[in-house]
């Protein structure tokens, strides 16, 4: 089928949490239609098709199968084998289509309408459709009620017994938060099911104690699992004092969750046999999978496309195993032999030997854990999920995770933002780019190449995330984040009985951005514990210290535990974030530990983390300090701009990609971009004026000319004086290298001037282009740079510099991923480091950024509306006391793009 649209076809989390898979239809799926047809009842048949039909009639069967996939398209989804839903749409004219929606009986309630219509919808756009119409009956409720609650404006009108429903299809904010809470909700109930099974099955533990599957029986065992625990073994009666089946078909109901240790070839055959007794989630632990080279890449496709399809979600395969500390689940479905204590931190890591590292350090250090999840290959469940489930889950306060890659950055940022303002989330420093990855993990590689780290991290700062350079430091700060109040500022007081340590830590806050507001106390070596009792209540009485940094060298004074005593009480009563320095306690102990009355007279436990060194518990405490800013800060809206005609921008878009389509076989140009590639095209200044005038852009006049003549006559119309450059790419903004002339006043000096660039030219290349453009000078004021595009690793990125080499070579770009709000386009600005130059360095005057911070908005709107856009680049854009002035924008357009996280819900 040469046709066949293979980029609509998408694994998808239903309402309930269960996964299905979604596909066009084809000519073969006429038998399953028909089966799901006739299991209806004959309401459902009558809503949908206005007249009783206990079959569909072979000429209407072939027509439904039979599409176009661009003015007849039809989507099916499918549990296995099984049509569960049908959405399809017909075409009416250029701009609108008839949709229409058929869902099995058996699976109404799991959201199946509004997921085929968000795919309906971005396959219609690809077309040119704007308005989707439908005519339904008023008794069908649930139709009627996917379309008023999609997001969309619907229209409704009332004749000859039908209601008649209109609404246009493009992705509107509300229709995109009604997405973005679907999907929240169904991938927080898709990861609660794996976490909270009610009974778990072993396939794969054989009697060899020191096998990976009897190991695993012993753990769940041992941490007092609160279901039912089955092990499958064809042979033993029971594998660690845990009763055994011959197989899943004698287990009395189906289980919740199995977990797999069998070799990486009987995995697949597993998950099938899992499937086929209703198994809903499996933890893969085997090996020799992606991680292994194609063949093991092909084997844990298989698996993921089984699991899904059948409803399941996979962890893993690689997996080290999951955790759930809750006293209603007590789950310790992995290889480590220990468990931390019940806690607030849910883990996540990649790794399965770091999963190991992890858990080995949160025991040592005292600190408990709500859930661990251990990723593996991340075939299926990521990140992303857990932290889904992590934000609605009342036990999970803190969330930590070690990343060895992200496969959907944008939809990680966009999560991201939403949990750190109710819980900070705390990531392990790796390579996150795509440059560098461990085997197993497929994800994009990012255009943004050497860069793209960067990037990375400033998307991340975005979202509140805060960054780890190692999972010490991981553990370093979620001590502080699941013991102590969140601090009120950057305000610290030190507390000590060493002077050298209390110089120690007041350097490293400074150089950590802390405001030291009052000298260190720095009691005798040898000091009571009343005595530092009382050095402890006069500093937490201090209205302008908001965290206490405490130290303590034991000698022939008082003993390290009474001190403790006295801090942890003092410190439970007090509203400022504490943390210490004790040599002999490190982490998070009783003998640090008091309790305070809780809301409803249940005591609190609250512990002062301590730590070995000054530096670690400095850092510690500025991570989380900056985390607290940042969640206390005006974060800004996303702004209603103005003068934005997205249809005018689409119908440019099209053309200009439709003429590529046609011309197939021309060359490509990439822009100068990194990774665009064949299927790529810069539009030309006609099309790129029209695009940046639909998105409220004005760009300064300029007339392109190929003879000194008509440089003159477009001078005299544009009035001198007036700039000359190059058209070629590598001369256009290059003034040492002789392509551009500025102030030019006079005929006679733009005739010398544009016979100079031309000469350069000529030397430079032999292939053109060799016109020059002529343009109206702009105000005297600061150049800089705007550029928007989609990144195929990070999604529709913005950045902001200054023009110049300088800040090209020292990177000083600042990088935020769209949408963007009022405060990020301030925000970065300000934030890089030659920004001084606007805000009037030494004399220079302050120029207004204003019109720099919506040009900003206006390129995040339309790179985040069009993935299409590989790159635009603003430069340069004038900024003046006054006013911003743009004076060149080059614009290149990607035809094929399938952006992760878009309009419509699905599976990496």
């Amino acid at each position: 089928m040469t046709n066949y649209p293979a980029h609509w076809e998408a694994d998808v989390v239903l309402r309930d949490g269960g996964t299905a898979h979604l596909r066009p239809i084809v000519p073969s799926d006429a038998d399953a239609l028909q089966a799901m047809h006739r299991a209806q009842s004959p309401e459902s048949i009558y809503l949908r098709f206005f007249a009783p039909m206990p079959q569909i009639p072979a000429k209407d069967l072939d027509r439904f199968v039979s599409v176009d996939y661009r003015d007849r398209v039809a989507f099916v989804m499918l549990v296995g084998e099984e049509i569960i839903g049908v959405g399809r749409y017909d075409r009416i004219d250029a701009e609108s289509a008839e949709v229409a929606f058929n869902i099995a009986d058996s699976h109404q309630g799991r959201g199946i309408g509004s997921i085929l219509l968000e795919h309906l919808a971005v396959a219609a756009r690809e077309v040119g459709i704007t308005v989707f119409t439908a005519e339904v009956l008023p008794q069908n409720r649930s139709m009627l009620q996917v379309f008023a609650a999609a997001g969309y404006e619907v229209s409704r009108e009332f004749e000859d017994g039908v209601v008649a429903v209109r609404f246009e299809i493009d992705p509107t904010d509300r229709a995109m938060q009604v997405i973005a809470s679907r999907e929240h909700r169904a991938e927080a109930l898709s990861v609660r099911s794996v976490l909270h099974p009610s009974s778990v099955v072993v396939i794969g533990a054989s009697r060899k104690r020191h096998s990976t599957g009897n190991l695993l029986v012993r753990n769940l065992a041992a941490a007092g699992f609160q279901g039912t625990l089955t092990v499958v073994h064809p042979e033993a009666e029971s594998i660690a004092g845990v009763p055994t089946v011959r197989s899943l078909d004698e287990l009395a109901e189906p289980a919740d969750l199995a977990v797999i240790a069998v070799p990486a070839a009987a995995v697949s055959g597993v998950v099938r046999d899992c499937a086929a007794h209703g198994v809903k989630a499996v933890v893969v632990i085997s090996s020799g999978f992606a991680e292994a080279g194609e063949e093991g890449m092909a084997l844990q496709r298989e698996v993921v496309a089984t699991a899904r399809s059948h409803g399941m979600r996979v962890v893993g395969p690689n997996s080290f195993g999951i955790a759930n500390t809750a006293e209603d689940v007590s789950l310790n479905s992995s290889l480590s032999p220990f468990m931390p204590e019940r806690g607030s931190l849910g883990l996540f890591s990649q790794s399965g030997a770091l999963g190991t590292a992890l858990l080995a350090r949160a025991t040592r250090l005292g600190l408990g854990i709500s859930t661990f999840v251990s990723a593996g290959n991340r075939a299926d469940l990521s990140g992303n999920d857990v932290l889904q489930y992590w934000e609605e889950d009342p036990a999970t306060t803190a969330v930590g995770l070690y990343l060895e890659s992200i496969g959907n950055p944008r939809k990680f940022s966009r999560i991201a933002r939403r949990v750190s303002r109710v819980k900070p989330v705390v990531v392990v420093k790796s390579d996150l780019t795509g440059q560098e990855l461990p085997p197993g993990h497929q994800v994009r590689l990012s255009s943004l190449a050497e860069r793209a780290g960067g990037a990375l991290d400033e998307i991340l700062a975005q979202a509140g995330v805060i960054r780890a350079d190692s999972i010490r430091q991981l553990f370093d700060i979620s001590q502080v984040l699941t013991s102590q109040p969140l601090p009120a500022g950057r305000r610290v007081g030190v507390v000590g009985n060493s002077a050298a340590m209390g110089t120690l830590l007041v350097q490293a806050a400074r150089a950590e951005g802390l405001e030291v507001t009052r000298d260190p106390v720095s009691l005798h070596p040898e000091v009571q514990a009343d005595e530092f009792g009382e050095a402890l209540a006069e500093m937490f009485a201090h209205d302008d210290v908001d965290s206490v940094m405490v130290s303590f060298t034991p000698s022939a004074g008082a003993s390290e535990r009474e001190i403790a005593e006295v801090l942890s009480e003092q410190a439970a009563h007090a509203r400022q974030t504490t943390i210490a320095c004790f040599s002999g306690v490190q982490g998070v102990r009783d003998e640090l530990t008091a309790f305070v009355p809780g809301d409803e007279g249940t005591p609190v436990a609250r512990t002062v983390p301590s730590y070995f060194g000054p530096e670690d518990a400095v850092t510690a405490l500025a991570r989380t300090t900056d985390y607290a800013m940042w969640r206390s800060e005006d974060h800004g809206t996303y702004p209603e701009l103005d003068g934005i005609d997205r249809r005018a921008a689409r119908t440019v878009i099209d053309s200009a990609l439709d003429e590529l389509e046609e011309s197939s076989g021309a060359e490509a140009d990439d822009g100068g971009l990194d990774g665009v590639g064949p299927g790529a095209l810069v539009l030309d200044p006609t099309r790129t004026r029209a695009l940046a005038e639909a998105y409220g852009i004005p760009v300064l006049p300029h007339i392109t000319t190929s003879t000194v003549e008509e440089a003159l006559a477009a001078a005299q119309e544009l009035h001198y004086p007036v700039a000359l450059k190059a058209v070629h790419t590598r001369l256009r903004h290059r003034m040492e290298l002789g392509g551009v002339r500025l102030n030019i006043e006079s005929p006679e000096e733009l005739r010398d001037d544009w016979l100079q660039i031309r000469k350069v030219i000529g030397a430079f290349t032999a292939t053109g282009p060799y016109d020059i453009d002529v343009q109206a000078m702009a105000p005297p004021g600061t150049a800089c740079v705007v550029r928007g595009g989609e990144d195929p690793l990070l999604g529709p990125i913005v950045s902001f510099s200054l023009s110049g080499d300088t800040t090209e070579l020292v990177g000083d770009i600042a990088h935020r991923v769209a949408p963007l709000t009022d405060v990020d386009a301030a925000t970065m600005i300000r934030s890089v480091k030659a920004a001084p130059r606007l805000f009037g360095y030494k004399g220079l005057p302050v120029m207004n950024v204003a019109p720099i911070e919506e040009l900003l908005l206006r390129v995040s709107e339309l790179v985040d509306d069009f993935p299409q856009v590989a790159d635009i680049a603003i430069h340069p854009v004038v900024a003046t006391t006054t006013d911003a002035h743009v004076l060149s924008i080059r614009v290149t357009l990607r035809s094929t793009v399938d952006r992760m996280d878009s309009a419509r819900r699905r599976l990496a």
